[in-house]
């Protein structure tokens, strides 16, 4: 398991060592982050843990900490303690665009495997190919259950020059390598958080391909998205006879665009879940298109990064018997949360930060809750590391045949390819 609060290596430029008055305010962001959890987290009672004592220990590392990061760190390590899939501290964004030239996901139960390798990348130069099956980074184990802590430690919370990672290749070989990062200066604003967050996640488009009036398969890579560009969504759905919806990476997003989509697959409205907050239990509702719903085939696929919103989706589906849900088990990060921002006064300037806090739990029709246990799919297909490494796709073509479409893993593995961030 990855403890958050553990010391890595920061970046050159970022390793200071801290004085009074930063100690301040440091304090400063670790109370207000405790005081939002307090007044505004779903359980009250904090699912048993002592919040003021692990906050009051959060400070005592404060204190001791040899460098910005590792403070920022130890207050990130405190908001983990309630393990969360939507309870987490936002630092602000670094002044630069941070690119570590590969991917990784778990496929299956546990393993975790090289998906992608951007082009002339530091990666790409020392010979990792997609398919490699990863085995620690920085010496943690990757692991499913720890990959978006290996994500949000080194990607968000603490973005690294480099890594330290060790492959098992197809052949069974082992090797370690350091694996330098992509490092430029951003040319847009950085410390404007949440914009900076929707102009990632708009960034990625939907795509599509089609084959007549037999079926539209639509890749969908989040949720963040206005109810009106649903509507234009499956308005174009409707004129196939059948939907295959690709939801593998969607990490969630907006829960107005989820209800109206979601709608459009029903000829009635449909329960999505119960909220369950302090003081209140209402039902979360997809409202039915009536007259314009799409009644056609529907096939839903997942993975270990769908997450959220797309989750609810799956199982829904599976639950009113609307369609079959094909992939690999989902994240099973499924709650509710708003984002809390906030900005400290420094010596340096103005410090902006946040947390995105779990308001509501969400059970489901079966009085069943999905964090931290997923969708698990009606047929599970996960894709092996040589069809990775070839770039084939076995889930889409397993779910093209049983709409009518006859295109091999080959074919199916370029219709939607991996997309880098163009910043």
């Amino acid at each position: 398991m990855i403890i958050l609060c553990c010391s890595y290596s920061a970046l050159p430029q970022e390793q200071r060592n801290l004085n009074k008055a930063d100690l301040n305010w440091l304090r400063r962001v670790l109370r207000t982050v405790q005081g939002d959890i307090r007044k505004s987290y779903y359980d009250e009672k904090f699912h048993g843990l002592d919040l003021d004592a692990r906050f009051d220990e959060a400070e005592q590392k404060i204190e001791a900490a040899t460098g910005l990061n590792y403070a920022i760190a130890d207050i990130a390590g405190a908001v983990s303690a309630l393990n969360d899939s939507h309870t987490i501290f936002v630092p602000p964004p670094r002044p630069y665009v941070h690119d570590y030239g590969w991917r990784m996901q778990a496929e299956g139960d546990s393993d975790c495997f090289i998906t992608a390798v951007r082009r002339g990348s530091d990666a790409e130069k020392k010979g990792i190919r997609p398919g490699d099956q990863l085995l620690s980074v920085n010496g943690y184990v990757a692991v499913r259950e720890d990959v978006w802590k290996i994500n949000y430690v080194f990607r968000i919370l603490r973005p690294q020059a480099g890594l330290r990672i060790v492959l098992r290749s197809s052949d069974g070989v082992e090797r370690q390598l350091d694996v330098m990062a992509d490092l430029r200066q951003r040319t847009k604003d950085p410390w404007q958080q949440m914009d900076q967050y929707e102009r990632l996640v708009r960034s990625h488009r939907p795509r599509t391909a089609e084959y007549g009036a037999r079926a539209i398969f639509y890749s969908l890579p989040d949720f963040v998205f206005d109810p009106d560009t649903a509507h234009q969504m499956l308005d174009k759905i409707r004129l196939h006879d059948a939907l295959v919806l690709d939801l593998r990476g969607n990490p969630g997003g907006y829960e107005d665009f989820l209800s109206c989509f979601l709608g459009g697959m029903f000829e009635h409205d449909i329960k999505i879940a119960n909220r369950i907050g302090r003081k209140s239990r209402s039902a979360l509702v997809a409202k039915s298109r009536a007259g314009k719903t799409f009644n056609g085939k529907l096939i839903v696929l997942v993975d270990s990064e769908s997450g959220s919103a797309a989750e609810l989706f799956a199982r829904v589906v599976q639950l009113e018997k609307r369609g079959i849900v094909v992939g690999d088990r989902s994240s099973g990060k499924v709650m509710e949360s708003k984002f809390h921002p906030n900005q400290i006064e420094t010596m340096g300037g103005v410090f902006r930060f946040g947390e995105f806090i779990t308001e509501s739990d969400l059970i489901m029709v079966d009085g069943k809750s999905l964090e931290n246990v997923g969708v698990v799919p009606d047929q599970r297909i996960v894709p092996t590391p040589s069809d990775l490494t070839a770039n084939r796709d076995p889930v889409l073509a397993d779910a093209a045949g049983q709409v009518g479409v006859n295109i091999s893993p080959e074919e199916a593995g370029k219709l939607f390819p991996i997309e880098w961030s163009s910043e």
